[in-house]
């Protein structure tokens, strides 16, 4: 009897007004286990964001990556360890979405590296991953998603791999987790350009946060335009957290949303086990005759460069080396800037990940004024270009335009439609000639 009393006072005991569910994101982390120079100081460091997400894990945060762990050819860690961090977050994400450069090495790698760890790999558009995942925390059911960008096609050159529309698959599974498992949020974790988080939002009711990837865009917590959705995005190599909190009410109705980015720097304190590994691991790399040569000085930088230096400067060696009038190439190209003192070959590769080749188009003002255009109008974005040109273009005159190859047969081909000539030369190679005494 005293059982059945205790029972039914519990059950009429009042719902909490409202319950708040903590959710944490990093991405594109790209093997850059130590901390890095940054125009705003120094950032990242996975003994850091261990140590931190860590502790919010205790507290009953979710955490979810991004996606984008490792990234063959530069760093040297990545080739050296490829995904050896994986089972570090064991216990601590939650889910991970598969990132265009997670298969950096191959099926079989891959397979070893899934293997390691315990959370699951999400990627709702590809062949032999789970769509999505239910996650239950005072109650409450987040579903959480990813999908593979429309441009895993041309980007992951791993056979093995097959991916379906993003949107089609994103619509399926937003349906599901809200009529089907009942969800009382529905949360996106990656893999695609922003621009396609924002249409995928505008699109597809019933998303209620895209945690931003894959453009390695720093952006604060804001509303998507147009809809009920919200983003946050956190840059890349650990350089940031994303924090939102989603406070629901006693019926498990969302209410509210706030969201943060939270700096990783040595005020987060740091996992002592990690780094110490970490520092091991470093020093064992750079003493590896297969990359010693790449820890060497090749400059000295009398000034730290920022990133838009280093694009300005290295469009300046495209220009002069390929006999150029106009030279461009993408945001992404340019991924972290320089500091002052001592350059190694390994941080201007940190700086410049891609061995993209030099091309030349001949084209009329009129045209090169489209691509500039084209460029304007992905503001915002990793897609959105750095450029060198005349401040005036005669739209009748014969311009000749230095850019990547990357940029002209991939991400600007629409109005790259000319003849490409072959430089012969690199990118990265250049500027690391004119930068060597």
């Amino acid at each position: 009897m005293k059982k059945i009393v205790l029972l039914l006072l519990f059950a009429a005991l009042p719902l909490p007004a409202q319950t708040t569910v903590t959710l944490l994101h990093f991405s594109d982390y790209h093997s850059h286990a130590l901390p890095f120079y940054t125009d705003e100081g120094e950032r990242g460091g996975i003994a850091r964001a261990i140590h931190y997400l860590q502790r919010e894990k205790q507290k009953g945060a979710l955490v979810f990556s991004g996606g984008d762990t490792m990234n063959k050819g530069a760093p040297a860690w990545s080739d050296k360890y490829t995904c050896a961090e994986w089972p570090w977050w064991n216990g601590i994400v939650d889910a991970m979405a598969f990132g265009n450069h997670d298969a950096d090495y191959g099926l079989d790698a891959f397979a070893l590296c899934r293997q390691s760890v315990t959370y699951p790999i999400l990627s709702a558009n590809t062949s032999q991953f789970p769509r999505y995942q239910v996650f239950t925390v005072k109650g409450i059911r987040i579903g959480v998603f990813a999908v593979a960008g429309s441009d895993f096609k041309t980007l992951v050159h791993v056979e093995g791999f097959s991916f379906g529309d993003p949107f089609a698959a994103a619509r399926d599974v937003v349906r599901e987790l809200r009529e089907k498992e009942h969800v009382d949020a529905v949360v996106m974790i990656g893999h695609q350009h922003s621009e396609s988080d924002e249409e995928m939002a505008r699109t597809i009711p019933g998303i209620d946060l895209i945690f931003g990837s894959h453009s390695h865009l720093k952006r604060e917590f804001l509303r998507i335009d147009k809809t009920q959705a919200y983003s946050i995005s956190p840059w890349q190599y650990l350089g940031y957290i994303s924090r939102v909190q989603m406070t629901f009410d006693k019926h498990h109705k969302l209410t509210h949303m706030t969201g943060t980015l939270v700096p990783v720097d040595a005020g987060l304190g740091e996992d002592k086990k990690i780094a110490a590994r970490v520092q091991t691991m470093e020093r064992d790399l750079e003493r590896d005759p297969a990359y010693a040569d790449l820890f060497k000085p090749i400059a000295t930088l009398a000034h730290p460069m920022s990133i838009s230096d280093l694009a300005s400067f290295t469009l300046d060696q495209m220009r002069r080396v390929a006999n150029a009038d106009v030279a461009l190439s993408t945001i992404s190209s340019f991924r972290a800037a320089l500091p002052g003192g001592p350059i190694s070959f390994e941080k201007l590769r940190d700086a410049l990940p891609y061995e993209n080749d030099i091309v030349v188009c001949t084209m009329n003002g009129a045209d090169v004024h489209r691509v500039l255009d084209y460029s304007a109008a992905r503001k915002g974005t990793d897609r959105e270009s750095f450029i060198a040109a005349p401040a005036t273009l005669d739209p009748s005159k014969m311009y000749r335009v230095a850019t990547t190859d990357f940029l002209a047969n991939v991400v600007y081909r629409e109005v790259f439609n000319c003849e490409k000539e072959k430089t012969g030369k690199k990118v990265r190679e250049t500027v690391k000639a004119t930068l060597s005494p």
